[in-house]
C-alpha cells in the first residue's frame, strides 16, 4: 500500500510560543502511538494533510505543526507588520521543544522535509535526547553552497529563467547574494516592490523544478506567494540562522552529533542538491544511517516512488 487512508486530527490547537507567535498544530492516528513529528518545507509552505498519510495510524500518534509565520499559525508572514526577526532556526527549535513538553512527550521520530530537513537534522543534533529516530526527504542541511547553487548555479540550466530573475532584482545587487536582494525588496514598504518580488521569487523556484510536478497552484494566491517568498529568503539571505561557518553546513560539519540517532534519508536521484553530494556526504558522515534513492524523481514527496519509499520508511522505525 503506497499510502495510508486519509484521516483527521484527534486534537488540535494553539500554542503560545512567545515573541507574539501562537503556534498551530495537531496531532492524528493513535493517541497511545509512538509518537512522530512532521516538520514541513519553504520555509514558509505550511504543514499538508497528505503528510499524515505517510505513517501507519493505528501505530503513530502523528504531530503536524504550521511553523512560525506559516500556514494557520499567528501572524503570518504574509502581513507586512509581521516582525521576522523572531523568525529564526533557533526559534523554530525552542518551539518544538515547547511543543513537546505541551503534549507530554519524551521522544519522539522526526520526520522532515526539505526545509524540514534541515530543521529536523539540527534540532536531532542539538536536542538528541528528544528524538527517536530520524526521516528526511528532499534532503538539505542549509549551507550557503546550497542556497547559491539554487539561486545562481542552476541558472546555467535554465538561462532565460534565470535573466527574468536576475532583472527583477536592483541591478547593481545581480552579483552578490540573491536571496537577500530579493528579501530587501520584500521588506520595502512599497507594496507595489513587494508584489512584484514575490513574484520574481515564486517564478524562479517554478522554473527550477527538475521533473514534474512543475506548477505550484498556491503561488497563484497573492498572499502565500508573498509570505512564502519573505520566508524563504529571510532564511536563505541569512545562512539559515546556523551561525559561521556554513559555507560547507553546519548540519554536514555536526553529522556525527547523531551517531546514537537511527535515520533514513530518501532522496529523489532528480534532486538538484544531489550535484553538491548533499544525501551521499550526509550519510556517510552520519553513523547508523540508510541512504534510499528514488530514480526519476525530483524535490519532491509525490514522486513516482517516494510514498512507497517513505512509508517503508516509517513502517520500519514503528516496530522499532
Amino acid at each position: 500500500m503506497p499510502l495510508y487512508p486519509e484521516i483527521e486530527p484527534y486534537e488540535h490547537g494553539m500554542l503560545d510560543v512567545g515573541d507574539g507567535n501562537r503556534v498551530y498544530w495537531e496531532t492524528c492516528g493513535n493517541p497511545r502511538g509512538k509518537p512522530a513529528l512532521v516538520l514541513h518545507g519553504g520555509p514558509g509552505s505550511g504543514s499538508s494533510p497528505y503528510y499524515r498519510r505517510l505513517f501507519d495510524p493505528a501505530a503513530y500518534r502523528i504531530v503536524l505543526l504550521d511553523q512560525r509565520g506559516s500556514g494557520r499559525s499567528t501572524p503570518s508572514a504574509s502581513a507586512y507588520d509581521t516582525d521576522m526577526s523572531v523568525n529564526t532556526t533557533a526559534h523554530l527549535i525552542a518551539d518544538l521543544e515547547l511543543l513537546r513538553r505541551h503534549l507530554g512527550i519524551g521522544r519522539w521520530l522526526v520526520w522532515g522535509v526539505s526545509f524540514g530537513s534541515v530543521l529536523g537534522l539540527r534540532y536531532a543534533q542539538t536536542r538528541p535526547g528528544a528524538v527517536s529516530e530520524v526521516v528526511v526527504t528532499g534532503v538539505a542541511t542549509g549551507s550557503d553552497a546550497e542556497v547559491a547553487l539554487l539561486t545562481r548555479g542552476v541558472g546555467r540550466f535554465f538561462p532565460e529563467a534565470f535573466e527574468r530573475f536576475r532583472a527583477g532584482l536592483p541591478a547593481a545587487e545581480r552579483d552578490g547574494n540573491l536571496a537577500a536582494a530579493c528579501n530587501r525588496l520584500l521588506e520595502s514598504p512599497d507594496p507595489e516592490v513587494r508584489a512584484r518580488a514575490a513574484r520574481t521569487w515564486t517564478d524562479w523556484e517554478t522554473a527550477t523544478v527538475p521533473a514534474p510536478p512543475r506548477s505550484v497552484p498556491r503561488f497563484e494566491d497573492p498572499a502565500f506567494r508573498y509570505g512564502f517568498a519573505r520566508t524563504v529568503t529571510h532564511y536563505w539571505g541569512n545562512d539559515h540562522f546556523l551561525g559561521e561557518g556554513n559555507d560547507e553546513g553546519v548540519v554536514l560539519r555536526d553529522a556525527p552529533l547523531l551517531k546514537d540517532v537511527p535515520g533514513t534519508l530518501v532522496q529523489g536521484s532528480l534532486d538538484f542538491g544531489n550535484l553538491l553530494g548533499i544525501s551521499w556526504r550526509l550519510h556517510h558522515a552520519w553513523p547508523g544511517s540508510e541512504l534510499v534513492i528514488v530514480d526519476d524523481v525530483g524535490h519532491s514527496v509525490g514522486g513516482p516512488g517516494m510514498a512507497e519509499a517513505l512509508v517503508a520508511a516509517t513502517d520500519k522505525y514503528a516496530r522499532r
